[in-house]
């Protein structure tokens, strides 16, 4: 069977739903067509553009810009505040019709998601064909346009439905990578941040295709761990499956919000050593352990993404579990500004089989130690017996 993974994207999100929700009320124009932004109160730490119409955006306004910024060079500018509980709904409504399709569906973020259509083709027929009536299908029932992109896996579906837009239909399949792909520029490559692009510029990688062809042993020193992962990117190389909520089973998961946006990964190392910790507690708690780490983030724009690893040996070691979502951190980090950060365990089982020499004393040691703290903190208090590495963090 053929993999087709379609990656589904609502343009301009935020804006096109507050849209819809003035129109249902008697809006008498669409605020797309207008100088309109979607911002939060200016005296609070969202008092920026969380989106922007194509009118701003010719006028130089850009998502992040604060609203005071944004009035200087658009004194007409009209300001709507953010409904999360109806970008929610209207997010929903999206998925459920989507469902009607395949139940293999993985959500992204609230306005994306990909979707399998491999496995239905012979039901829906032609995947370029079936995108055209998906795309028809929810302008007329829910009233905003989406971006689709075909291809061979999650990462080329994703890049492909960001080629351009609005309303656009993208394929970028293994035989187009050199093609369509290898020329961009490579600030365009998905998960590679600015300081990230910035760097590989220095190194006078400029584009993707000049990342794909680039020495491992020349870019190992500059991106150690990361290398690889950054290599395969740039071929297009994704063997990710399409995991849909339904199918997840029912893990172990903590968030935290953040007092202030946060851009430097090695800050959030120790909001990931706490996590872990109480991810660890409450798997231990159950007396269970974990075969997936999931890592969550959401942006100052409020877009979340996770990265999960699946794992050789389950774990319910703090320790552990820490060293596993930090690397998973650094490969997913993209120099963006975090404001929530999660841990989630998934694949829970009641016991667990370690393969040979991967299991070794210090592991059995460390899991006993855990044991003892979670017993000491249970019975005197949780800050009883605290790690080093959390003092003083919460």
């Amino acid at each position: 069977m053929e993999r087709i993974i379609f990656h589904i994207d609502v343009n301009n999100a935020f804006l096109s739903w507050t849209a819809v929700d003035l129109l249902n009320q008697g809006y008498k124009y669409d605020i797309r067509s207008s100088y309109a932004v979607i911002g939060g109160d200016p005296k609070a730490r969202r008092g920026i553009v969380l989106a922007k119409s194509n009118p701003c955006k010719k006028l130089g306004i850009y998502t992040s810009m604060t609203l005071y910024e944004a009035k200087k060079k658009c004194p007409i500018l009209k300001v709507y505040q953010p409904n999360y509980k109806f970008y929610k709904d209207m997010s929903n409504k999206l998925f459920q019709l989507l469902n009607k399709y395949t139940p293999d569906i993985e959500i992204a973020s609230i306005d994306e998601c990909y979707l399998d259509y491999g496995k239905v083709k012979n039901l829906y027929g032609d995947e370029y064909q079936f995108a055209l009536k998906l795309q028809k299908e929810i302008y007329e029932t829910l009233k905003f346009t989406v971006n689709i992109g075909i291809a061979n896996n999650k990462l080329c579906a994703k890049m492909a439905s960001d080629f351009s837009k609005p309303n656009k239909i993208h394929t970028l399949y293994n035989n187009e990578i050199k093609t369509k792909m290898y020329p961009l520029p490579i600030n365009e490559l998905f998960m590679i941040g600015k300081k990230t692009s910035e760097k590989l510029i220095n190194l006078g990688i400029k584009t993707i295709g000049d990342l794909a062809n680039f020495p491992y042993d020349k870019l190992y020193p500059y991106f150690k761990n990361q290398t690889n992962f950054l290599i395969n990117q740039a071929k297009g190389i994704d063997d990710s499956p399409v995991d849909s909520e339904e199918n997840i089973p029912k893990g172990i998961s903590n968030e935290i919000t953040l007092e202030r946006d946060i851009d430097n990964k090695e800050n959030l190392y120790s909001y990931l050593m706490s996590l872990s910790d109480m991810v660890g507690i409450r798997l231990r708690k159950q007396k269970k352990y974990a075969y997936v780490i999931c890592v969550i983030l959401k942006d100052n724009y409020f877009k979340r993404k996770s990265h999960q690893r699946k794992l050789v040996n389950a774990t319910n070691v703090t320790n552990e579990i820490y060293k596993i979502a930090k690397d998973i951190l650094n490969e997913m980090w993209c120099d963006e500004k975090i404001r929530l950060i999660g841990i989630r365990l998934d694949k829970l089982v009641d016991s667990v089989n370690y393969q040979g020499s991967l299991f070794d004393k210090s592991k059995e040691n460390e899991d006993k130690v855990d044991i003892v703290i979670d017993k000491l903190n249970q019975k005197y208090g949780n800050k009883t017996i605290i790690k080093a590495s959390l003092k003083n963090k919460f």
